[in-house]
């Protein structure tokens, strides 16, 4: 196994106590990862293997603040926990996003992709869905494209709609439309490819951003699953990633 902490004080002190009870491995050649911290790490943990593009288990403990993508800390039993986890796989999205100056770069999102004003004008923007027109004129601050694993986070900030982890399916999700004004958003199959043209970029600029990697002033944004780089995500089986977001949709 090999052991990953944030920068934190509670997170390191956590892995120093961990070391010292179990032998570990270098990151790098471990075939399970332990991660510790908070749900921004373990994303920041996710994204480093897929750029790496060396991807294994990894078992996170909270040593954060929410964590919805973590294990509850507990120093005790470690080995048995992680022999009983329950893998869930997860799916990145693909994001391609085209500058006004021509540039195209490409960014990986496990939770979601969004698009948003960088000025006080609101954004216009084109949506497409498989080469169709479906929105020839979307007036708002953005509109996101997030996955199961992330429709509990800033989609659901955004008064979208929470996906069971099962489920083949992606939100699309307006952010403060003003018009369509009553278009709430839509629910696609999972092998759908979205696409948003932005209308007027030098004066209504928009950024895209994939998790926490921003592209500014872009003309067009491609975004599809990729079902090639799945993630694993253990988890104790009474506390795991497909349980939490169901209840989700209970909470008060």
């Amino acid at each position: 196994m090999g052991l990953v902490s944030s920068h934190t004080d509670v997170a390191k002190a956590a892995e120093a106590m961990l070391r010292e009870r179990h032998g570990w491995c270098g990151a790098d050649q471990a075939q399970t990862l332990v991660a510790l911290g908070g749900d921004g790490f373990m994303l920041q943990t996710l994204h480093q293997m897929l750029e790496s593009g060396h991807s294994r288990p990894v078992f996170g403990m909270n040593r954060g603040t929410v964590g919805f993508l973590m294990n509850d800390w507990r120093i005790d039993q470690l080995a048995e926990r992680i022999a009983a986890a329950k893998a869930i796989r997860v799916a990145p999205l693909e994001m391609t996003a085209m500058t006004v100056s021509g540039q195209v770069a490409t960014h990986a999102a496990i939770n979601e992709v969004s698009l948003l004003r960088e000025t006080r004008q609101t954004a216009k923007i084109e949506v497409s869905v498989n080469g169709r027109v479906v929105i020839p004129e979307l007036v708002c601050d953005g509109v996101l494209v997030a996955t199961p694993a992330g429709s509990t986070a800033y989609n659901l900030s955004a008064h979208g709609p929470i996906l069971p982890l099962a489920a083949k399916l992606l939100a699309l999700t307006p952010i403060s439309p003003f018009r369509p004004r009553r278009w709430s958003g839509a629910i696609l199959p999972d092998d759908t490819c979205i696409r948003f043209r932005v209308l007027e970029p030098e004066n209504r600029p928009v950024s895209a951003v994939a998790d926490q990697f921003e592209v500014r002033d872009v003309v067009q944004v491609d975004v599809k699953l990729d079902r090639e780089r799945s993630l694993t995500l253990l988890f104790d089986p009474e506390h795991a990633l497909d349980e939490r977001i169901a209840m989700e949709q209970f909470a008060t």
